[in-house]
C-alpha cells in the first residue's frame, strides 16, 4: 500500500477507511478487556470527547498478550460501551505482532517513529498526524495524557 491512508479496518458499523480521516489526528490503540491497563478506556473516551472533530480514536482488540481479550467482537464492543461508555470505533479483533498481524499494524510498526519491531503490550498507541507521520507510544511507558501532550 502507498501510505497509511490506504488502509481500512472493519468495525461493527462496517468499514472504517483511514483516508476518510486524513485531516485529523488518528490514534490507533491495541486494546484488551482483561488487562491491568483496561481502565485507559475511560481516558481514551474522555480524549475522544475533548478533541471531537480533531481526533479519531480507534480501538484494535488483540488477544496476543496473555489471552487478555478472549471475547467475540460483539462481546468486546458491549464490554467497552457498557463499562466505559466508549463511543469511538472498535475494530474487529486481530493480531498486532507476528506473521498474522493485520496489514495495518505491519505498516504502522514499520513506518512509526521510532520504528517498532513488536508491540510491547496491550494499550500501545500509534498517533497518525495529518500528512501521515506516525508516532508510537509504548504501553508500558506511556499514558493517555502523554498522547494528549503530543497533540
Amino acid at each position: 500500500m502507498a501510505d497509511v491512508y490506504s488502509y481500512s479496518l472493519q468495525t461493527s458499523k462496517g468499514e472504517l477507511k483511514l483516508g476518510d480521516h486524513k485531516d485529523k489526528n488518528i490514534l490507533i490503540v491495541n486494546v484488551a478487556s482483561r488487562c491491568g491497563l483496561t481502565p485507559q478506556y475511560k481516558d481514551l473516551q474522555a480524549l475522544s470527547e475533548k478533541y471531537a472533530g480533531k481526533l479519531e480514536i480507534i480501538g484494535q482488540p488483540c488477544n496476543q498478550f496473555k489471552a487478555q481479550e478472549p471475547g467475540t467482537d460483539d462481546e468486546i464492543l458491549l464490554f467497552c460501551q457498557g463499562n466505559y461508555g466508549v463511543t469511538f470505533p472498535i475494530a474487529r479483533k486481530g493480531d498486532v505482532n507476528g506473521p498474522e498481524a493485520t496489514p495495518l499494524f505491519q505498516y504502522l510498526k514499520s513506518h512509526a517513529e521510532p520504528p517498532v519491531q513488536d508491540i510491547d503490550w496491550n494499550f500501545s498507541k500509534f498517533l497518525i498526524r495529518p500528512g501521515g507521520k506516525i508516532q508510537w507510544f509504548p504501553a508500558r511507558s506511556t499514558k493517555v495524557s502523554d498522547v494528549e501532550a503530543a497533540l
